[in-house]
């Protein structure tokens, strides 16, 4: 058995001022047929879940490239058709192939594609034929296409968001892939789109069990897998819309009858299921009434590099330091310049620093601040989901009115207390954490957390879902149409 595995993605902000260039991919991942050799992050971890699965079995397997870019902008297209171009020479040099797994984001947008995972599957495809088992394992934050679906005999997305579970995942699509090159399923795949947009945090009720009643599903029936792609928000693409997709065993009815249940499911929840957005003042309000002992956390959703935005918004600092409230930590900020200065400046300097507010109208103005440098830390990194990321250079400020930033140099959101604690700060004894996240910090703060709010600033990202300027989004969507 000859089984072929691959990494290519990025989730692509269509909205985003920043372009992801190579330099994007070399600083986040960027491994040419050696990830498995490497330590796992979210989206090499599938690579060495297929590697040690397949040669259990004495497989041979042949691996490729390993390219995942920070989210942010469209792709050059050179950039996406070089790295598309490397792993089909390499599949060709690989063949013949009996199964093809490969590690997707499934929001990848380029100069000229606004379908990259699709695109890349069917040229797959073509070089594999039909009877080689092909798969792909996405983020459930991901625009299913009819291309991606035709291309792909199975596509399994995460089901947690938090994105915990992407090693459980792997392990099921190979398991179904496994099973399609034995003879011992033949998996067909059905969809119902939701016709929504939004999303939907799978820690918090009714998700939790509806994540649970589609896992309760499986084994069931016929019934190989049930994923809900919560499609990505902040996309303008044609298929950009929530899909429920099940796989069966031989039964495309019965697979569409189940992605119906689940869809229409997921529709009725659709009012219970919405975050509640506080503005920056009505958050700090609450913030500073909270008399509780453990920190309140406050997410600044719309300035989420983890979505592609810049993160470098100055609105909640700037509005801190206005209403003089103290006993806080904020971060990270992706101030590269400003970092620069702090590095240049050393350990112990006390002066005036330039801060955030640098790429354009949705970071803000800058603001102006007095600073000591507490602590550089070259070359960070961060506890994440699946593995550590990079944070960069990056630098403990603090500032008059007991108060704390975290700049960086390498730009992502903040996923765990660690970002701040290994700098010396003393997270749990804060009165208010400000994270640049919407959701992934949530599996490391919630548990130090007195309480979690997500703030609507005037950021790059944005919840007012009803009002985004899409040009490409096929037909009526929810909340924009009562119902479509």
């Amino acid at each position: 058995m000859n089984v072929f595995i691959a990494c290519l993605g990025t989730e692509t902000n269509t909205f985003s001022p920043l372009p992801t260039a190579e330099a994007g991919f070399r600083e986040w991942m960027l491994y040419r047929g050696d990830a498995t050799k490497r330590p796992e992050n979210l989206f090499s971890a599938p690579l060495h879940v297929w590697r040690r699965a397949a040669e259990a079995q004495q497989a041979t397997v042949s691996e490729s490239l390993s390219a995942f870019a920070q989210p942010a902008g469209v792709t050059v297209r050179k950039v996406y058709e070089g790295f598309r171009d490397e792993i089909l020479i390499d599949l060709k040099a690989a063949m013949p192939v009996d199964i093809v797994l490969l590690s997707l984001h499934g929001a990848m947008v380029a100069d000229g594609y606004d379908d990259c995972e699709g695109d890349l599957l069917e040229k797959i495809r073509t070089i594999v034929g039909p009877k080689a088992a092909v798969g792909a394992e996405l983020d459930l934050h991901c625009s299913i296409t009819e291309k991606m679906l035709t291309s792909a005999d199975a596509l399994i997305t995460f089901k947690e968001y938090p994105h915990t579970d992407s090693k459980e995942r792997a392990q099921e699509l190979y398991n179904i892939l496994l099973a399609k090159h034995q003879g011992a399923a033949k998996p067909v795949m059905a969809v119902f789109d939701t016709r929504m947009i939004n999303l939907w945090r799978t820690p918090v009720e009714p998700m939790t069990s509806f994540v649970r009643e589609m896992q309760a599903q499986e084994g069931r029936d016929g019934i190989l897998s049930v994923s809900f792609a919560h499609g990505f928000p902040m996309q303008d693409v044609p298929d950009a819309t929530a899909k429920m997709i099940v796989i069966a065993d031989g039964d495309g009815a019965s697979a569409a009858a189940v992605a119906e249940k689940f869809g229409r499911k997921i529709w009725s929840l659709r009012e219970q299921t919405a975050t509640e957005n506080l503005s920056i003042d009505a958050a700090l309000d609450h913030a500073s009434a909270e008399t509780a002992k453990r920190p309140v956390v406050l997410a600044d959703v719309t300035d989420n590099p983890g979505g592609g935005a810049p993160g470098d918004a100055t609105f909640i600092l700037r509005r801190i330091i206005e209403r003089g409230i103290g006993n806080v930590v904020s971060g990270l900020y992706w101030d590269p310049m400003a970092v620069r200065f702090c590095c240049d400046a050393g350990e112990g300097a006390v002066f005036d620093l330039r801060v955030g507010g640098k790429c354009g109208p949705s970071s803000g103005d800058p603001l102006d601040l007095k600073v000591t440098v507490k602590r550089i830390i070259r070359d960070g990194m961060q506890p994440a989901l699946s593995g550590a990321v990079p944070i960069g250079d990056a630098v403990w400020l603090q500032m008059e009115g007991d108060r704390d930033l975290v700049l960086i140099s390498t730009r992502t959101q903040t996923f765990h207390p660690d970002a701040f604690g290994q700098f010396g700060i003393d997270v749990a004894g804060k009165a208010i954490i400000v994270v640049k996240s919407t959701q992934h910090f949530h599996a490391g703060f919630a548990p130090i957390a007195g309480e979690i709010l997500h703030v609507q600033a005037p950021g790059a990202m944005r919840s007012d879902f009803a009002d985004i300027p899409f040009q490409k989004v096929r037909g009526p969507y929810w909340p924009r149409v009562a119902d479509p």
